[in-house]
This record gives structure tokens, sequence and C-alpha cells, in this order.
């Protein structure tokens, strides 16, 4: 099988990694994967673009202790992350997530829990492009809610 989480400019084919992570593995009965998106607006505002930035080895080793938590939590088979960086668009795929077990709840369950760490753990900052001009803002959203789900103290509090 690939690495488990890849950090890359260039974008990924669902349906391959998806085969990849499956790879003959009899005991699976379960792939949950999500793919997000880039959205054409944030906080009211249109975006024509975004450049993401992390810190190399950094944001690899934040996602890869995520995984092994995961892994911890949840009786999984596989898991595969990529978070894509650099110059993205509108519609460009910009994140999976996507996890193999026995069964759909601990796949859904497990997907969900590293969703909302890459959301407000994760170490990526991005600048958006707005029709007033370029921004740059934590990538990390705050969400004491999803984070509280997990048992994961917020940075907030």
């Amino acid at each position: 099988m690939s690495a488990r989480v890849s950090i890359q400019t260039q974008d990924f084919d669902l349906s391959t990694e998806v085969a990849a992570l499956r790879a003959r593995d009899r005991r699976v009965g379960a792939v949950c994967a999500f793919v997000g998106t880039v959205r054409e607006r944030s906080d009211g505002q249109s975006i024509s673009s975004m450049e993401l930035e992390h810190y190399p080895g950094m944001t690899e080793k934040a996602i890869e202790d995520m995984v092994d938590e995961a892994l911890r939590r949840f009786d999984l088979y596989g898991v595969r992350v990529i978070h894509r960086v650099g110059l993205l668009e509108p519609l460009d795929q910009i994140v999976l997530v996507a996890v193999t077990s026995a069964h759909r709840g601990e796949s859904f369950q497990a997907c969900e829990f590293l969703m909302d760490y890459l959301k407000t753990q994760a170490p990526f900052w991005k600048k958006e492009q707005t029709p007033e001009g370029a921004r740059w803002v934590d990538a990390r959203v705050s969400d004491d809610a999803a984070l509280a789900r997990w048992g994961i103290a917020s940075r907030n509090a």
C-alpha cells in the first residue's frame, strides 16, 4: 500500500486511491471516503483562488499522529489522507480522507474524526484571493463542538 499521508501539489484520483487502499484485502467490508473541494465563497466573500502552505515535515508528522490516534480509536484496516498545497481554484479537489474497515459504522466515524481533526488542528495556512485583494488566514477553523465530540481539548479554552 502507498503512504498513509501525502501533502502534494498535484491532484488525486479517488478511484485509484480507494483501489490502492483496498488492495485485495478480503477483510474489507466498508470503505468511507471524503473529498473536500475549494468553494467559490469564504466568509461571504468571493474567492478566485487560494494558496495553501504548510511546514514540510511538521504537517506530515501531525497528520500521521492523528492517523495513529484514529487507528487506536477505531477498528480500521487502512487509512489514506491526501492534502493538497499550492495554488488552488474553486472546484479543485483539496483533501481526501479514506478509510477501510469491516463495517460501515467504524468507517463513517473514523472518516469524520479524521476530517474534524484536519479542519481544526492540522497546521495549514491559506491565502485567499478576493475582489478586495489577498488575505492570509489560518486554515484551521474553531469548532469546539467537533473537538469535544472526540475528547480533544480546544486551543481556545
